[in-house]
């Protein structure tokens, strides 16, 4: 009978291309991985990989044999969570990056929550841009990915992508700006204007300079911050107008101390998003936190048949 780690490496060597890799991911030696291969080719009589100088590609048994581990996989991920009550068990993790503005202002409140109904779980929260989470999703360093910045440009076929909710951007001044009595403003009010945004090679800087552009609005940046909290701190002592959502600022508006204005006839939307490795297979733990995330976010659905 066939070993199901070995068929667990098998599809690791799949995936990443080479034994080298799949050493690494493994956190094995590749004399050891390339053991269980040819464990798996003596146990079904057929060569699995035809090796090369750039890596391994799969033979026609190789093909046949990948499709029915991602069904057996597939399978083993299913019963475990069918079985599994989390609610039991002594410990487990979730693993979770997100963007800036996600992960200061919105996974705290819901982490907490969380753990308030399952505190035997941890839910490890890593801050991070997104072209680093595709990557650590890529490598199976995290389990879910939380985004609102763009992936147009990622060539990862693999990639999951659900698209959670849309989250207006507001322009938000300080309480002494000319502004700060107005609820809304023109988007060619902003021509001319200083503002305080984020460092140049962040998504959220690319994106709201492709917006204003497409816009035709200049903006004469004064200054630049590499965090949220930075920004804030500079619109309300004065130094220019930034823009950011409104769960960003939701504290400071309550007090007084910055004042959020909508865009008239052209706001501007970012696309809240979960990402994942469609290579991967939810835990139970990991399901769980999904499935409790639908309170927030109802778009999260066809939690079992991930």
């Amino acid at each position: 009978m066939l070993s199901l780690y070995k068929l667990e490496i098998f599809a690791i060597v799949v995936e990443t291309g080479s034994f080298s890799a799949a050493a690494d991911r493994l956190l094995m030696t590749q004399p050891a991985v390339s053991q269980h291969i040819q464990d798996l080719e003596a146990a079904i009589g057929a060569r699995l990989f035809e090796r090369g100088r750039r890596g391994v590609t799969l033979t026609t048994a190789g093909e046949t044999l990948h499709g029915y581990t991602r069904n057996i996989l597939r399978m083993v991920a299913d019963a475990e969570n069918a079985v599994t009550d989390v609610a039991q068990l002594p410990g487990g993790n979730v693993s979770v990056a997100a963007t800036p503005g996600i992960s200061v202002y919105l996974l705290p409140e819901w982490v907490q929550e969380f753990r308030t109904q399952y505190p035997n779980l941890t839910v490890s929260v890593q801050t991070s841009i997104t072209p680093e989470i595709v990557d650590a999703l890529r490598h199976r360093k995290i389990d879910i990915g939380l985004i609102e910045g763009e992936i147009d440009g990622v060539d990862w076929p693999r990639l999951g992508v659900l698209e959670l909710e849309e989250h207006e951007q507001f322009v938000i001044v300080g309480p002494k700006h000319e502004w700060r009595e107005q609820e809304m403003v023109r988007c060619g009010d902003l021509n001319g204007k200083t503002f305080v945004m984020r460092q140049r090679n962040s998504q959220t800087r690319i994106w709201l300079d492709d917006r204003l552009a497409r816009a035709g609005i200049h903006a004469e940046v004064a200054a630049e911050f590499d965090n949220v909290e930075s920004i804030k701190r500079a619109v309300a002592k004065g130094m220019g107008i930034t823009i950011l959502p409104k769960y960003a600022v939701q504290t400071e508006l309550e007090i007084g101390l910055l004042h959020a204005l909508r865009i008239e006839a052209s706001p501007m939307q970012r696309t809240l998003k979960l990402v994942w490795n469609e290579d991967v297979y939810f835990t139970p733990v990991t399901r769980r936190f999904l499935a409790f995330l639908r309170q927030y976010l109802p778009a999260i659905e066809g939690i079992g048949e991930w």
